[in-house]
């Protein structure tokens, strides 16, 4: 989702700044490290071909101050998920590729970046042959899909490219309050949206429920055993955890590929944007165990998030504790999203234990 109110800017005189959150205020909205996932990767799977990505990443990390992100310097990759690149330009897809990338860089600015272009946004011949393709990549940590289909009976037989030892990270949807495939898969992290605005208390900034963001009880996929609210009795439930997504507090993003309503600077919002967030953060927090589902950490450790507790979407609002409007809550720090390590003392198995109830 972009701010066509924002007009889009190719160039920014002298000491101008592009509107919109920038990585320094996801770092301090989330209390993020400033450093570290250096040498990890995140992959990102997008349908059809960006040709100005390296280009446009260049440009959103100068004005920020990031480190380069190259392919002359290991950190950026293109891969074609069939070996050939795409026939297709798409600029509605260049532009969910550039919020991908550039909302990765924010969230984790060390962490290595490969593209996987897949031909086309058909889910079962393409994207999810592409998502097999990342999740093999030497290094990946975290796969993001920032796309979702209407939920199918057959969904189910889809969950099996979400591999053991990974983060996949997808969208929860821009519907308000209506669940979509991939993200109630058992198997993946489902992130929803909030409102981020700065704000003078502890933390610096307030956050409550977004509007759009997607989530409820799954059609067709059973309720996984990490799950224990009592919203879905028997369905998954979705998001799992939450982050920005309101285009009216969105991103700056820079995406120079011809053919949207704007392009240059802009902001961006939706689940499309929460959730490459998330998977950076994922990134940051460390490799997950190698036979370890990494969706299921946030339900571990659910105090080291936001509890997020006003705000709608749909039918649905934001509660103490778990929700369908933001799940768990959105990071506070990345110690949610690593792998338990339980104490001698089991108090970390008996406050886990109570925090799930």
């Amino acid at each position: 989702m972009i701010r066509t109110d924002v007009p889009g800017t190719l160039v920014l005189g002298p000491g101008q700044q592009p509107e919109g959150l920038s990585p320094r205020d996801i770092q301090s909205a989330y209390e993020l490290p400033r450093h570290g996932g250096s040498g990890r990767k995140v992959a990102i799977v997008v349908a059809n071909d960006y040709p100005t990505a390296e280009q446009d990443l260049a440009v959103y990390r100068r004005q920020f101050h990031l480190p380069p992100c190259t392919t002359a310097n290991g950190c950026f990759q293109k891969v074609y998920s069939t070996g050939v690149k795409p026939g297709t330009v798409d600029p509605i897809w260049a532009l969910e590729a550039a919020i991908d990338v550039q909302a990765v860089s924010a969230a984790c600015p060390d962490c290595k970046i490969t593209l996987v272009e897949a031909p086309t946004a058909f889910i079962v011949s393409s994207l999810m042959p592409a998502v097999d393709i990342a999740s093999f990549l030497p290094g990946v940590t975290a796969v993001n899909g920032s796309w979702a289909i209407a939920e199918q009976p057959a969904e189910g037989t889809l969950d099996n490219h979400f591999r053991p030892g990974i983060a996949y990270t997808f969208a929860s949807g821009d519907l308000g309050g209506v669940p979509v495939y991939p993200s109630v898969s058992p198997n993946v992290t489902s992130v929803g949206g909030t409102k981020l605005t700065r704000a003078h208390n502890r933390r610096g900034w307030s956050e409550s429920g977004w509007s759009g963001s997607g989530g409820g009880c799954s059609l067709y996929e059973p309720k996984p055993s990490f799950q224990h609210d009592l919203l879905c009795l028997t369905n998954r439930a979705t998001p799992d955890v939450s982050a920005v997504a309101d285009p009216d507090t969105g991103f700056a993003v820079y995406c120079s590929t011809p053919g949207n309503p704007t392009v240059g600077w802009q902001v961006a919002g939706g689940t499309s944007l929460s959730s490459p967030l998330v998977a950076g953060m994922y990134t940051l927090a460390g490799p997950p165990g190698p036979t370890q589902r990494p969706n299921t950490y946030p339900y571990a450790r659910p105090w080291h998030f936001h509890d997020i507790v006003t705000g709608t979407a749909g039918a649905f609002s934001a509660l103490p504790g778990y929700d369908l409007v933001t799940g768990i809550g959105t990071p506070n720090g990345i110690r949610g999203l690593k792998a338990p390590a339980w104490g001698n003392t089991g108090a970390d198995r008996v406050a886990a234990a109570a925090g799930q109830r």
